[in-house]
């Protein structure tokens, strides 16, 4: 696919836009000011491959801690302002690599900006640019509400502008999908900044990964978008693994493995989503780009694990490893994650 033309903007040495990766990105649920549970979890997001990481400041203790972890966390990460623009400035000082800042709960101020802009200049910091269909600014409200929406962010945008500031990357969310699309297809018409995707208040893990891959899927299928994060109301590592496996279906991702599973049949005679899902999780931090299916029984499953590096073809007694496509080896079923995890490290060191 031919992906929308935007300007490069970097994030510590992560690059956006341009002809960048496109990046995925998380935010944590610990309090900022809980500094070994916020790493705990930067680390947990950093095993699963998460590129960019958000932390609230909405406190100057916040601002505080937020320099202990950025010192010791090894990514670059951006923080969350709301409402203050000293505490952004904070922020900045504390070691962030991007602040993202909604105009819908910030004032647009000029002055405000205006100050703002000489502090970013002097640390070399961009700004995302995060308007949100349930904080959008008053001024906006009797319009359309995709146009409302672009109208916000590129608002805001043209005072950074005035001030001479053009790195800058903008995300348009709302919890209803279609707005989400139709705003972000109209914003990509009229600007050239990297564009950040995400559905906003996505829901529980079932209900979110639904809305995302819709809503984010759609988009990068056109070519539009940079950085996504897929918002949902479970663990952050599961935000990254969503991220991930929409990049990969899309094939804009190809480190990872990619785990495909039957859909059961009354052949079955194996627990085919507890082995698939067993697989995921013993497979989630491997970057390695790897197929690996998990059929549920040898009659058809031999044949649908063809195009996989490895496969499992799971039976009530016997199960079949396959390899390349290939017969590998008929083992008891009561060994198959043994012996899977055999052929897959030995798989892994070549």
């Amino acid at each position: 696919m031919k992906r929308r033309y935007s300007k490069e903007i970097h994030i510590g040495n992560i690059a956006v836009g341009g002809n960048a990766p496109i990046t995925i990105q998380s935010m944590l649920n610990t309090k900022t000011v809980d500094v070994d549970g916020s790493l705990t979890q930067i680390n947990e997001l950093k095993e699963v491959g998460c590129d960019l990481i958000r932390l609230a400041v909405p406190d100057e203790a916040s601002a505080d801690a937020f320099k202990i972890i950025s010192d010791r966390c090894g990514l670059p990460l951006i923080a969350d302002v709301h409402y203050s623009y000293r505490l952004a400035e904070l922020a900045i000082k504390a070691g962030a690599k991007k602040l993202r800042m909604n105009p819908g709960n910030m004032s647009t101020d000029a002055q405000s900006i205006k100050n703002l802009v000489e502090m970013l200049k002097y640390y070399n910091i961009p700004v995302r640019i995060g308007v949100n269909g349930g904080s959008l600014d008053k001024h906006f409200k009797d319009m359309h509400e995709a146009d409302a929406l672009v109208s916000s962010a590129l608002s805001t945008a043209n005072i950074f502008e005035k001030f001479g500031f053009s790195d800058l990357i903008i995300a348009i969310k709302a919890s209803n999908v279609q707005t989400m699309i139709e705003s972000n297809r109209k914003l990509a018409k009229v600007c050239e900044y990297p564009l950040h995707l995400g559905v906003t208040e996505a829901g529980t893990l079932k209900s979110g990964l639904v809305k995302s891959s819709i809503g984010i899927g759609t988009l990068l299928e056109e070519g539009i978008g940079d950085t996504i994060r897929v918002s949902l109301s479970a663990p952050v590592v599961e935000e990254v693994l969503a991220g991930k496996t929409i990049l990969k279906a899309l094939g804009l991702r190809k480190a990872g493995v990619e785990v495909v599973s039957c859909p059961t049949c009354a052949r079955t005679e194996i627990d085919v989503q507890g082995l698939a899902e067993k697989v995921e999780q013993l497979t989630s931090k491997i970057e390695k780009p790897l197929k690996i299916s998990v059929m549920g029984c040898p009659l058809n499953g031999i044949g649908e694990g063809e195009s996989s590096d490895i496969g499992i073809a799971g039976g009530k007694d016997k199960s079949v490893l396959l390899k390349n496509g290939e017969i590998f080896k008929t083992i008891d079923s009561s060994q198959l994650i043994d012996e899977f995890m055999k052929l897959l490290n030995e798989v892994l060191q070549k």
